[in-house]
Order: C-alpha cells, then structure tokens, then sequence
C-alpha cells in the first residue's frame, strides 16, 4: 500500500535538490540503481526524462536572478549536445555492469574531490 512513499519522497528530495542546481537527478539515479535494484541503462533513461521537466521548472528562477551567463550560453549548450549524442551512444554500447562500475568511480572520484576542495 505505501510501495509509493518512497519513490515519491525520493523524487521530492531530488526535485528540490535540482531547483538548487545541485544535480538532483545524479542523486535519483544513486538511490534507483542502488536502493530499488533499477539497471542502470534503465535508470539512465528514467532520469533524462526527469530531468526536462524539473530543468524547465526551475530555470525561469534561474533567468529572473540573472544566474544566466548569457555568452557562454551558445558554446555550452552547443558542447552539451555533442557531447551528450556521445556519451549516449557510448552509455548504449557498453554492458550494463561496465556502465555502473563507471558511474561508482566517477561518483567516487566526484566525492572525493568535494571532501578536499578548499
């Protein structure tokens, strides 16, 4: 009966942590992967799809506070789609136990990183 109180909670947290700008949906594929037992090319598809509607809720904030850079909009968004097609096409290539041992390490690396940044 509550099999839904978690996932929702999750996506509540996430959602919020992606108004932030935070990276909710990298926090949304760790507990699909990790806690519900969701292959991870499954759940990379999962949170694309979160990620157009949390994005586009939060990003008229974004613009209205001026964190909108708006010269380096063009380059990035144009890099972001080639690499994107990319990393897609590669994500879709590899198996999917290879594509979580990456996720870990780059989740490790990540974490690492942020416990010694100054």
């Amino acid at each position: 009966m509550t099999d839904w109180l978690i996932p929702l909670l999750a996506g509540a947290a996430t959602g919020v942590l992606s108004g932030f700008g935070i990276g909710g949906g990298s926090l949304l594929l760790i507990y699909m992967t990790g806690f519900v037992s969701v292959p991870q090319n499954l759940a990379q598809g999962v949170n694309l799809l979160y990620f157009l509607p949390t994005a586009a809720t939060a990003l008229p904030a974004h613009v209205k506070n001026g964190y909108i850079e708006k010269k380096a909009l063009f380059p990035a968004i144009l890099a972001g789609l080639i690499g994107t097609a990319l990393a897609a096409w590669l994500a879709t290539s590899l198996d999917v136990e290879l594509l979580r041992k990456c996720f870990g390490v780059f989740l490790l690396v990540i974490g690492t990183r942020e416990l010694f940044r100054k």
